[in-house]
């Protein structure tokens, strides 16, 4: 039935674009699309997750894959271990022009939440900020602001960093560091 429906839809969607007298008129990406090809490859990770004032913080590794969907998003996928425990998380990336915005989405296989970003880029082009709300980690009935940053470091180096909103200041909960894979 859903395959039924999927083919039917995009019959009638194909014989649209077939009548519109000249195609249709699909938008195009644009330049601030072009900055999630820096994404695309392979990638080793490793990072630090800060584990209390004092103690040494915890060591992950993994790695990511990179790819863009159509030219206007990038994908980042990551494979690895979180505190003794298998971990795969997502993130999309993209730009809305009407909004003037980066946009983006974060889903892992260790909580039910469907993360959503808005962000800005630096004006070296190489920083993207991210900023949402979630749950704090402490206090899970609490929401709190987390801003995250995804650095271009270089061709073949990554650097993402979250934080969130503390007593007044932005305390960092991780640090990743990717480098291509040759």
């Amino acid at each position: 039935m859903k395959t039924i429906f999927t083919a039917g839809w995009l019959a009638c969607a194909l014989a649209w674009f077939a009548a519109a007298e000249d195609g249709p008129q699909l938008p195009s990406p644009q330049k601030e699309h072009e900055w999630f090809r820096q994404l695309e490859g392979n990638w080793e990770t490793e990072g630090e997750i800060p584990t209390g004032e004092g103690k040494p913080p915890e060591a992950t590794k993994g790695t990511a894959s990179g790819r863009l969907v159509g030219g206007f998003w990038g994908v980042l996928e990551h494979k690895g271990e979180v505190m003794g425990t298998p971990f795969t998380g997502i993130l999309t990336l993209g730009y809305d022009p009407e909004k003037k915005s980066y946009i983006g989405t974060w889903v892992d296989s260790m909580t039910s939440r469907l993360w959503q970003y808005t962000g800005t880029m630096d004006k070296t082009g190489k920083i993207l900020t991210l900023e949402t709300e979630g749950p704090d980690f402490e206090k899970p009935d609490a929401i709190v602001k987390f801003r995250e940053s995804l650095e271009i470091v270089d061709a073949d180096h990554l650097k993402f960093t979250s934080t969130c909103a503390k007593d007044g200041a932005w305390v960092t909960i991780i640090t990743i560091r990717y480098s291509r894979k040759k």
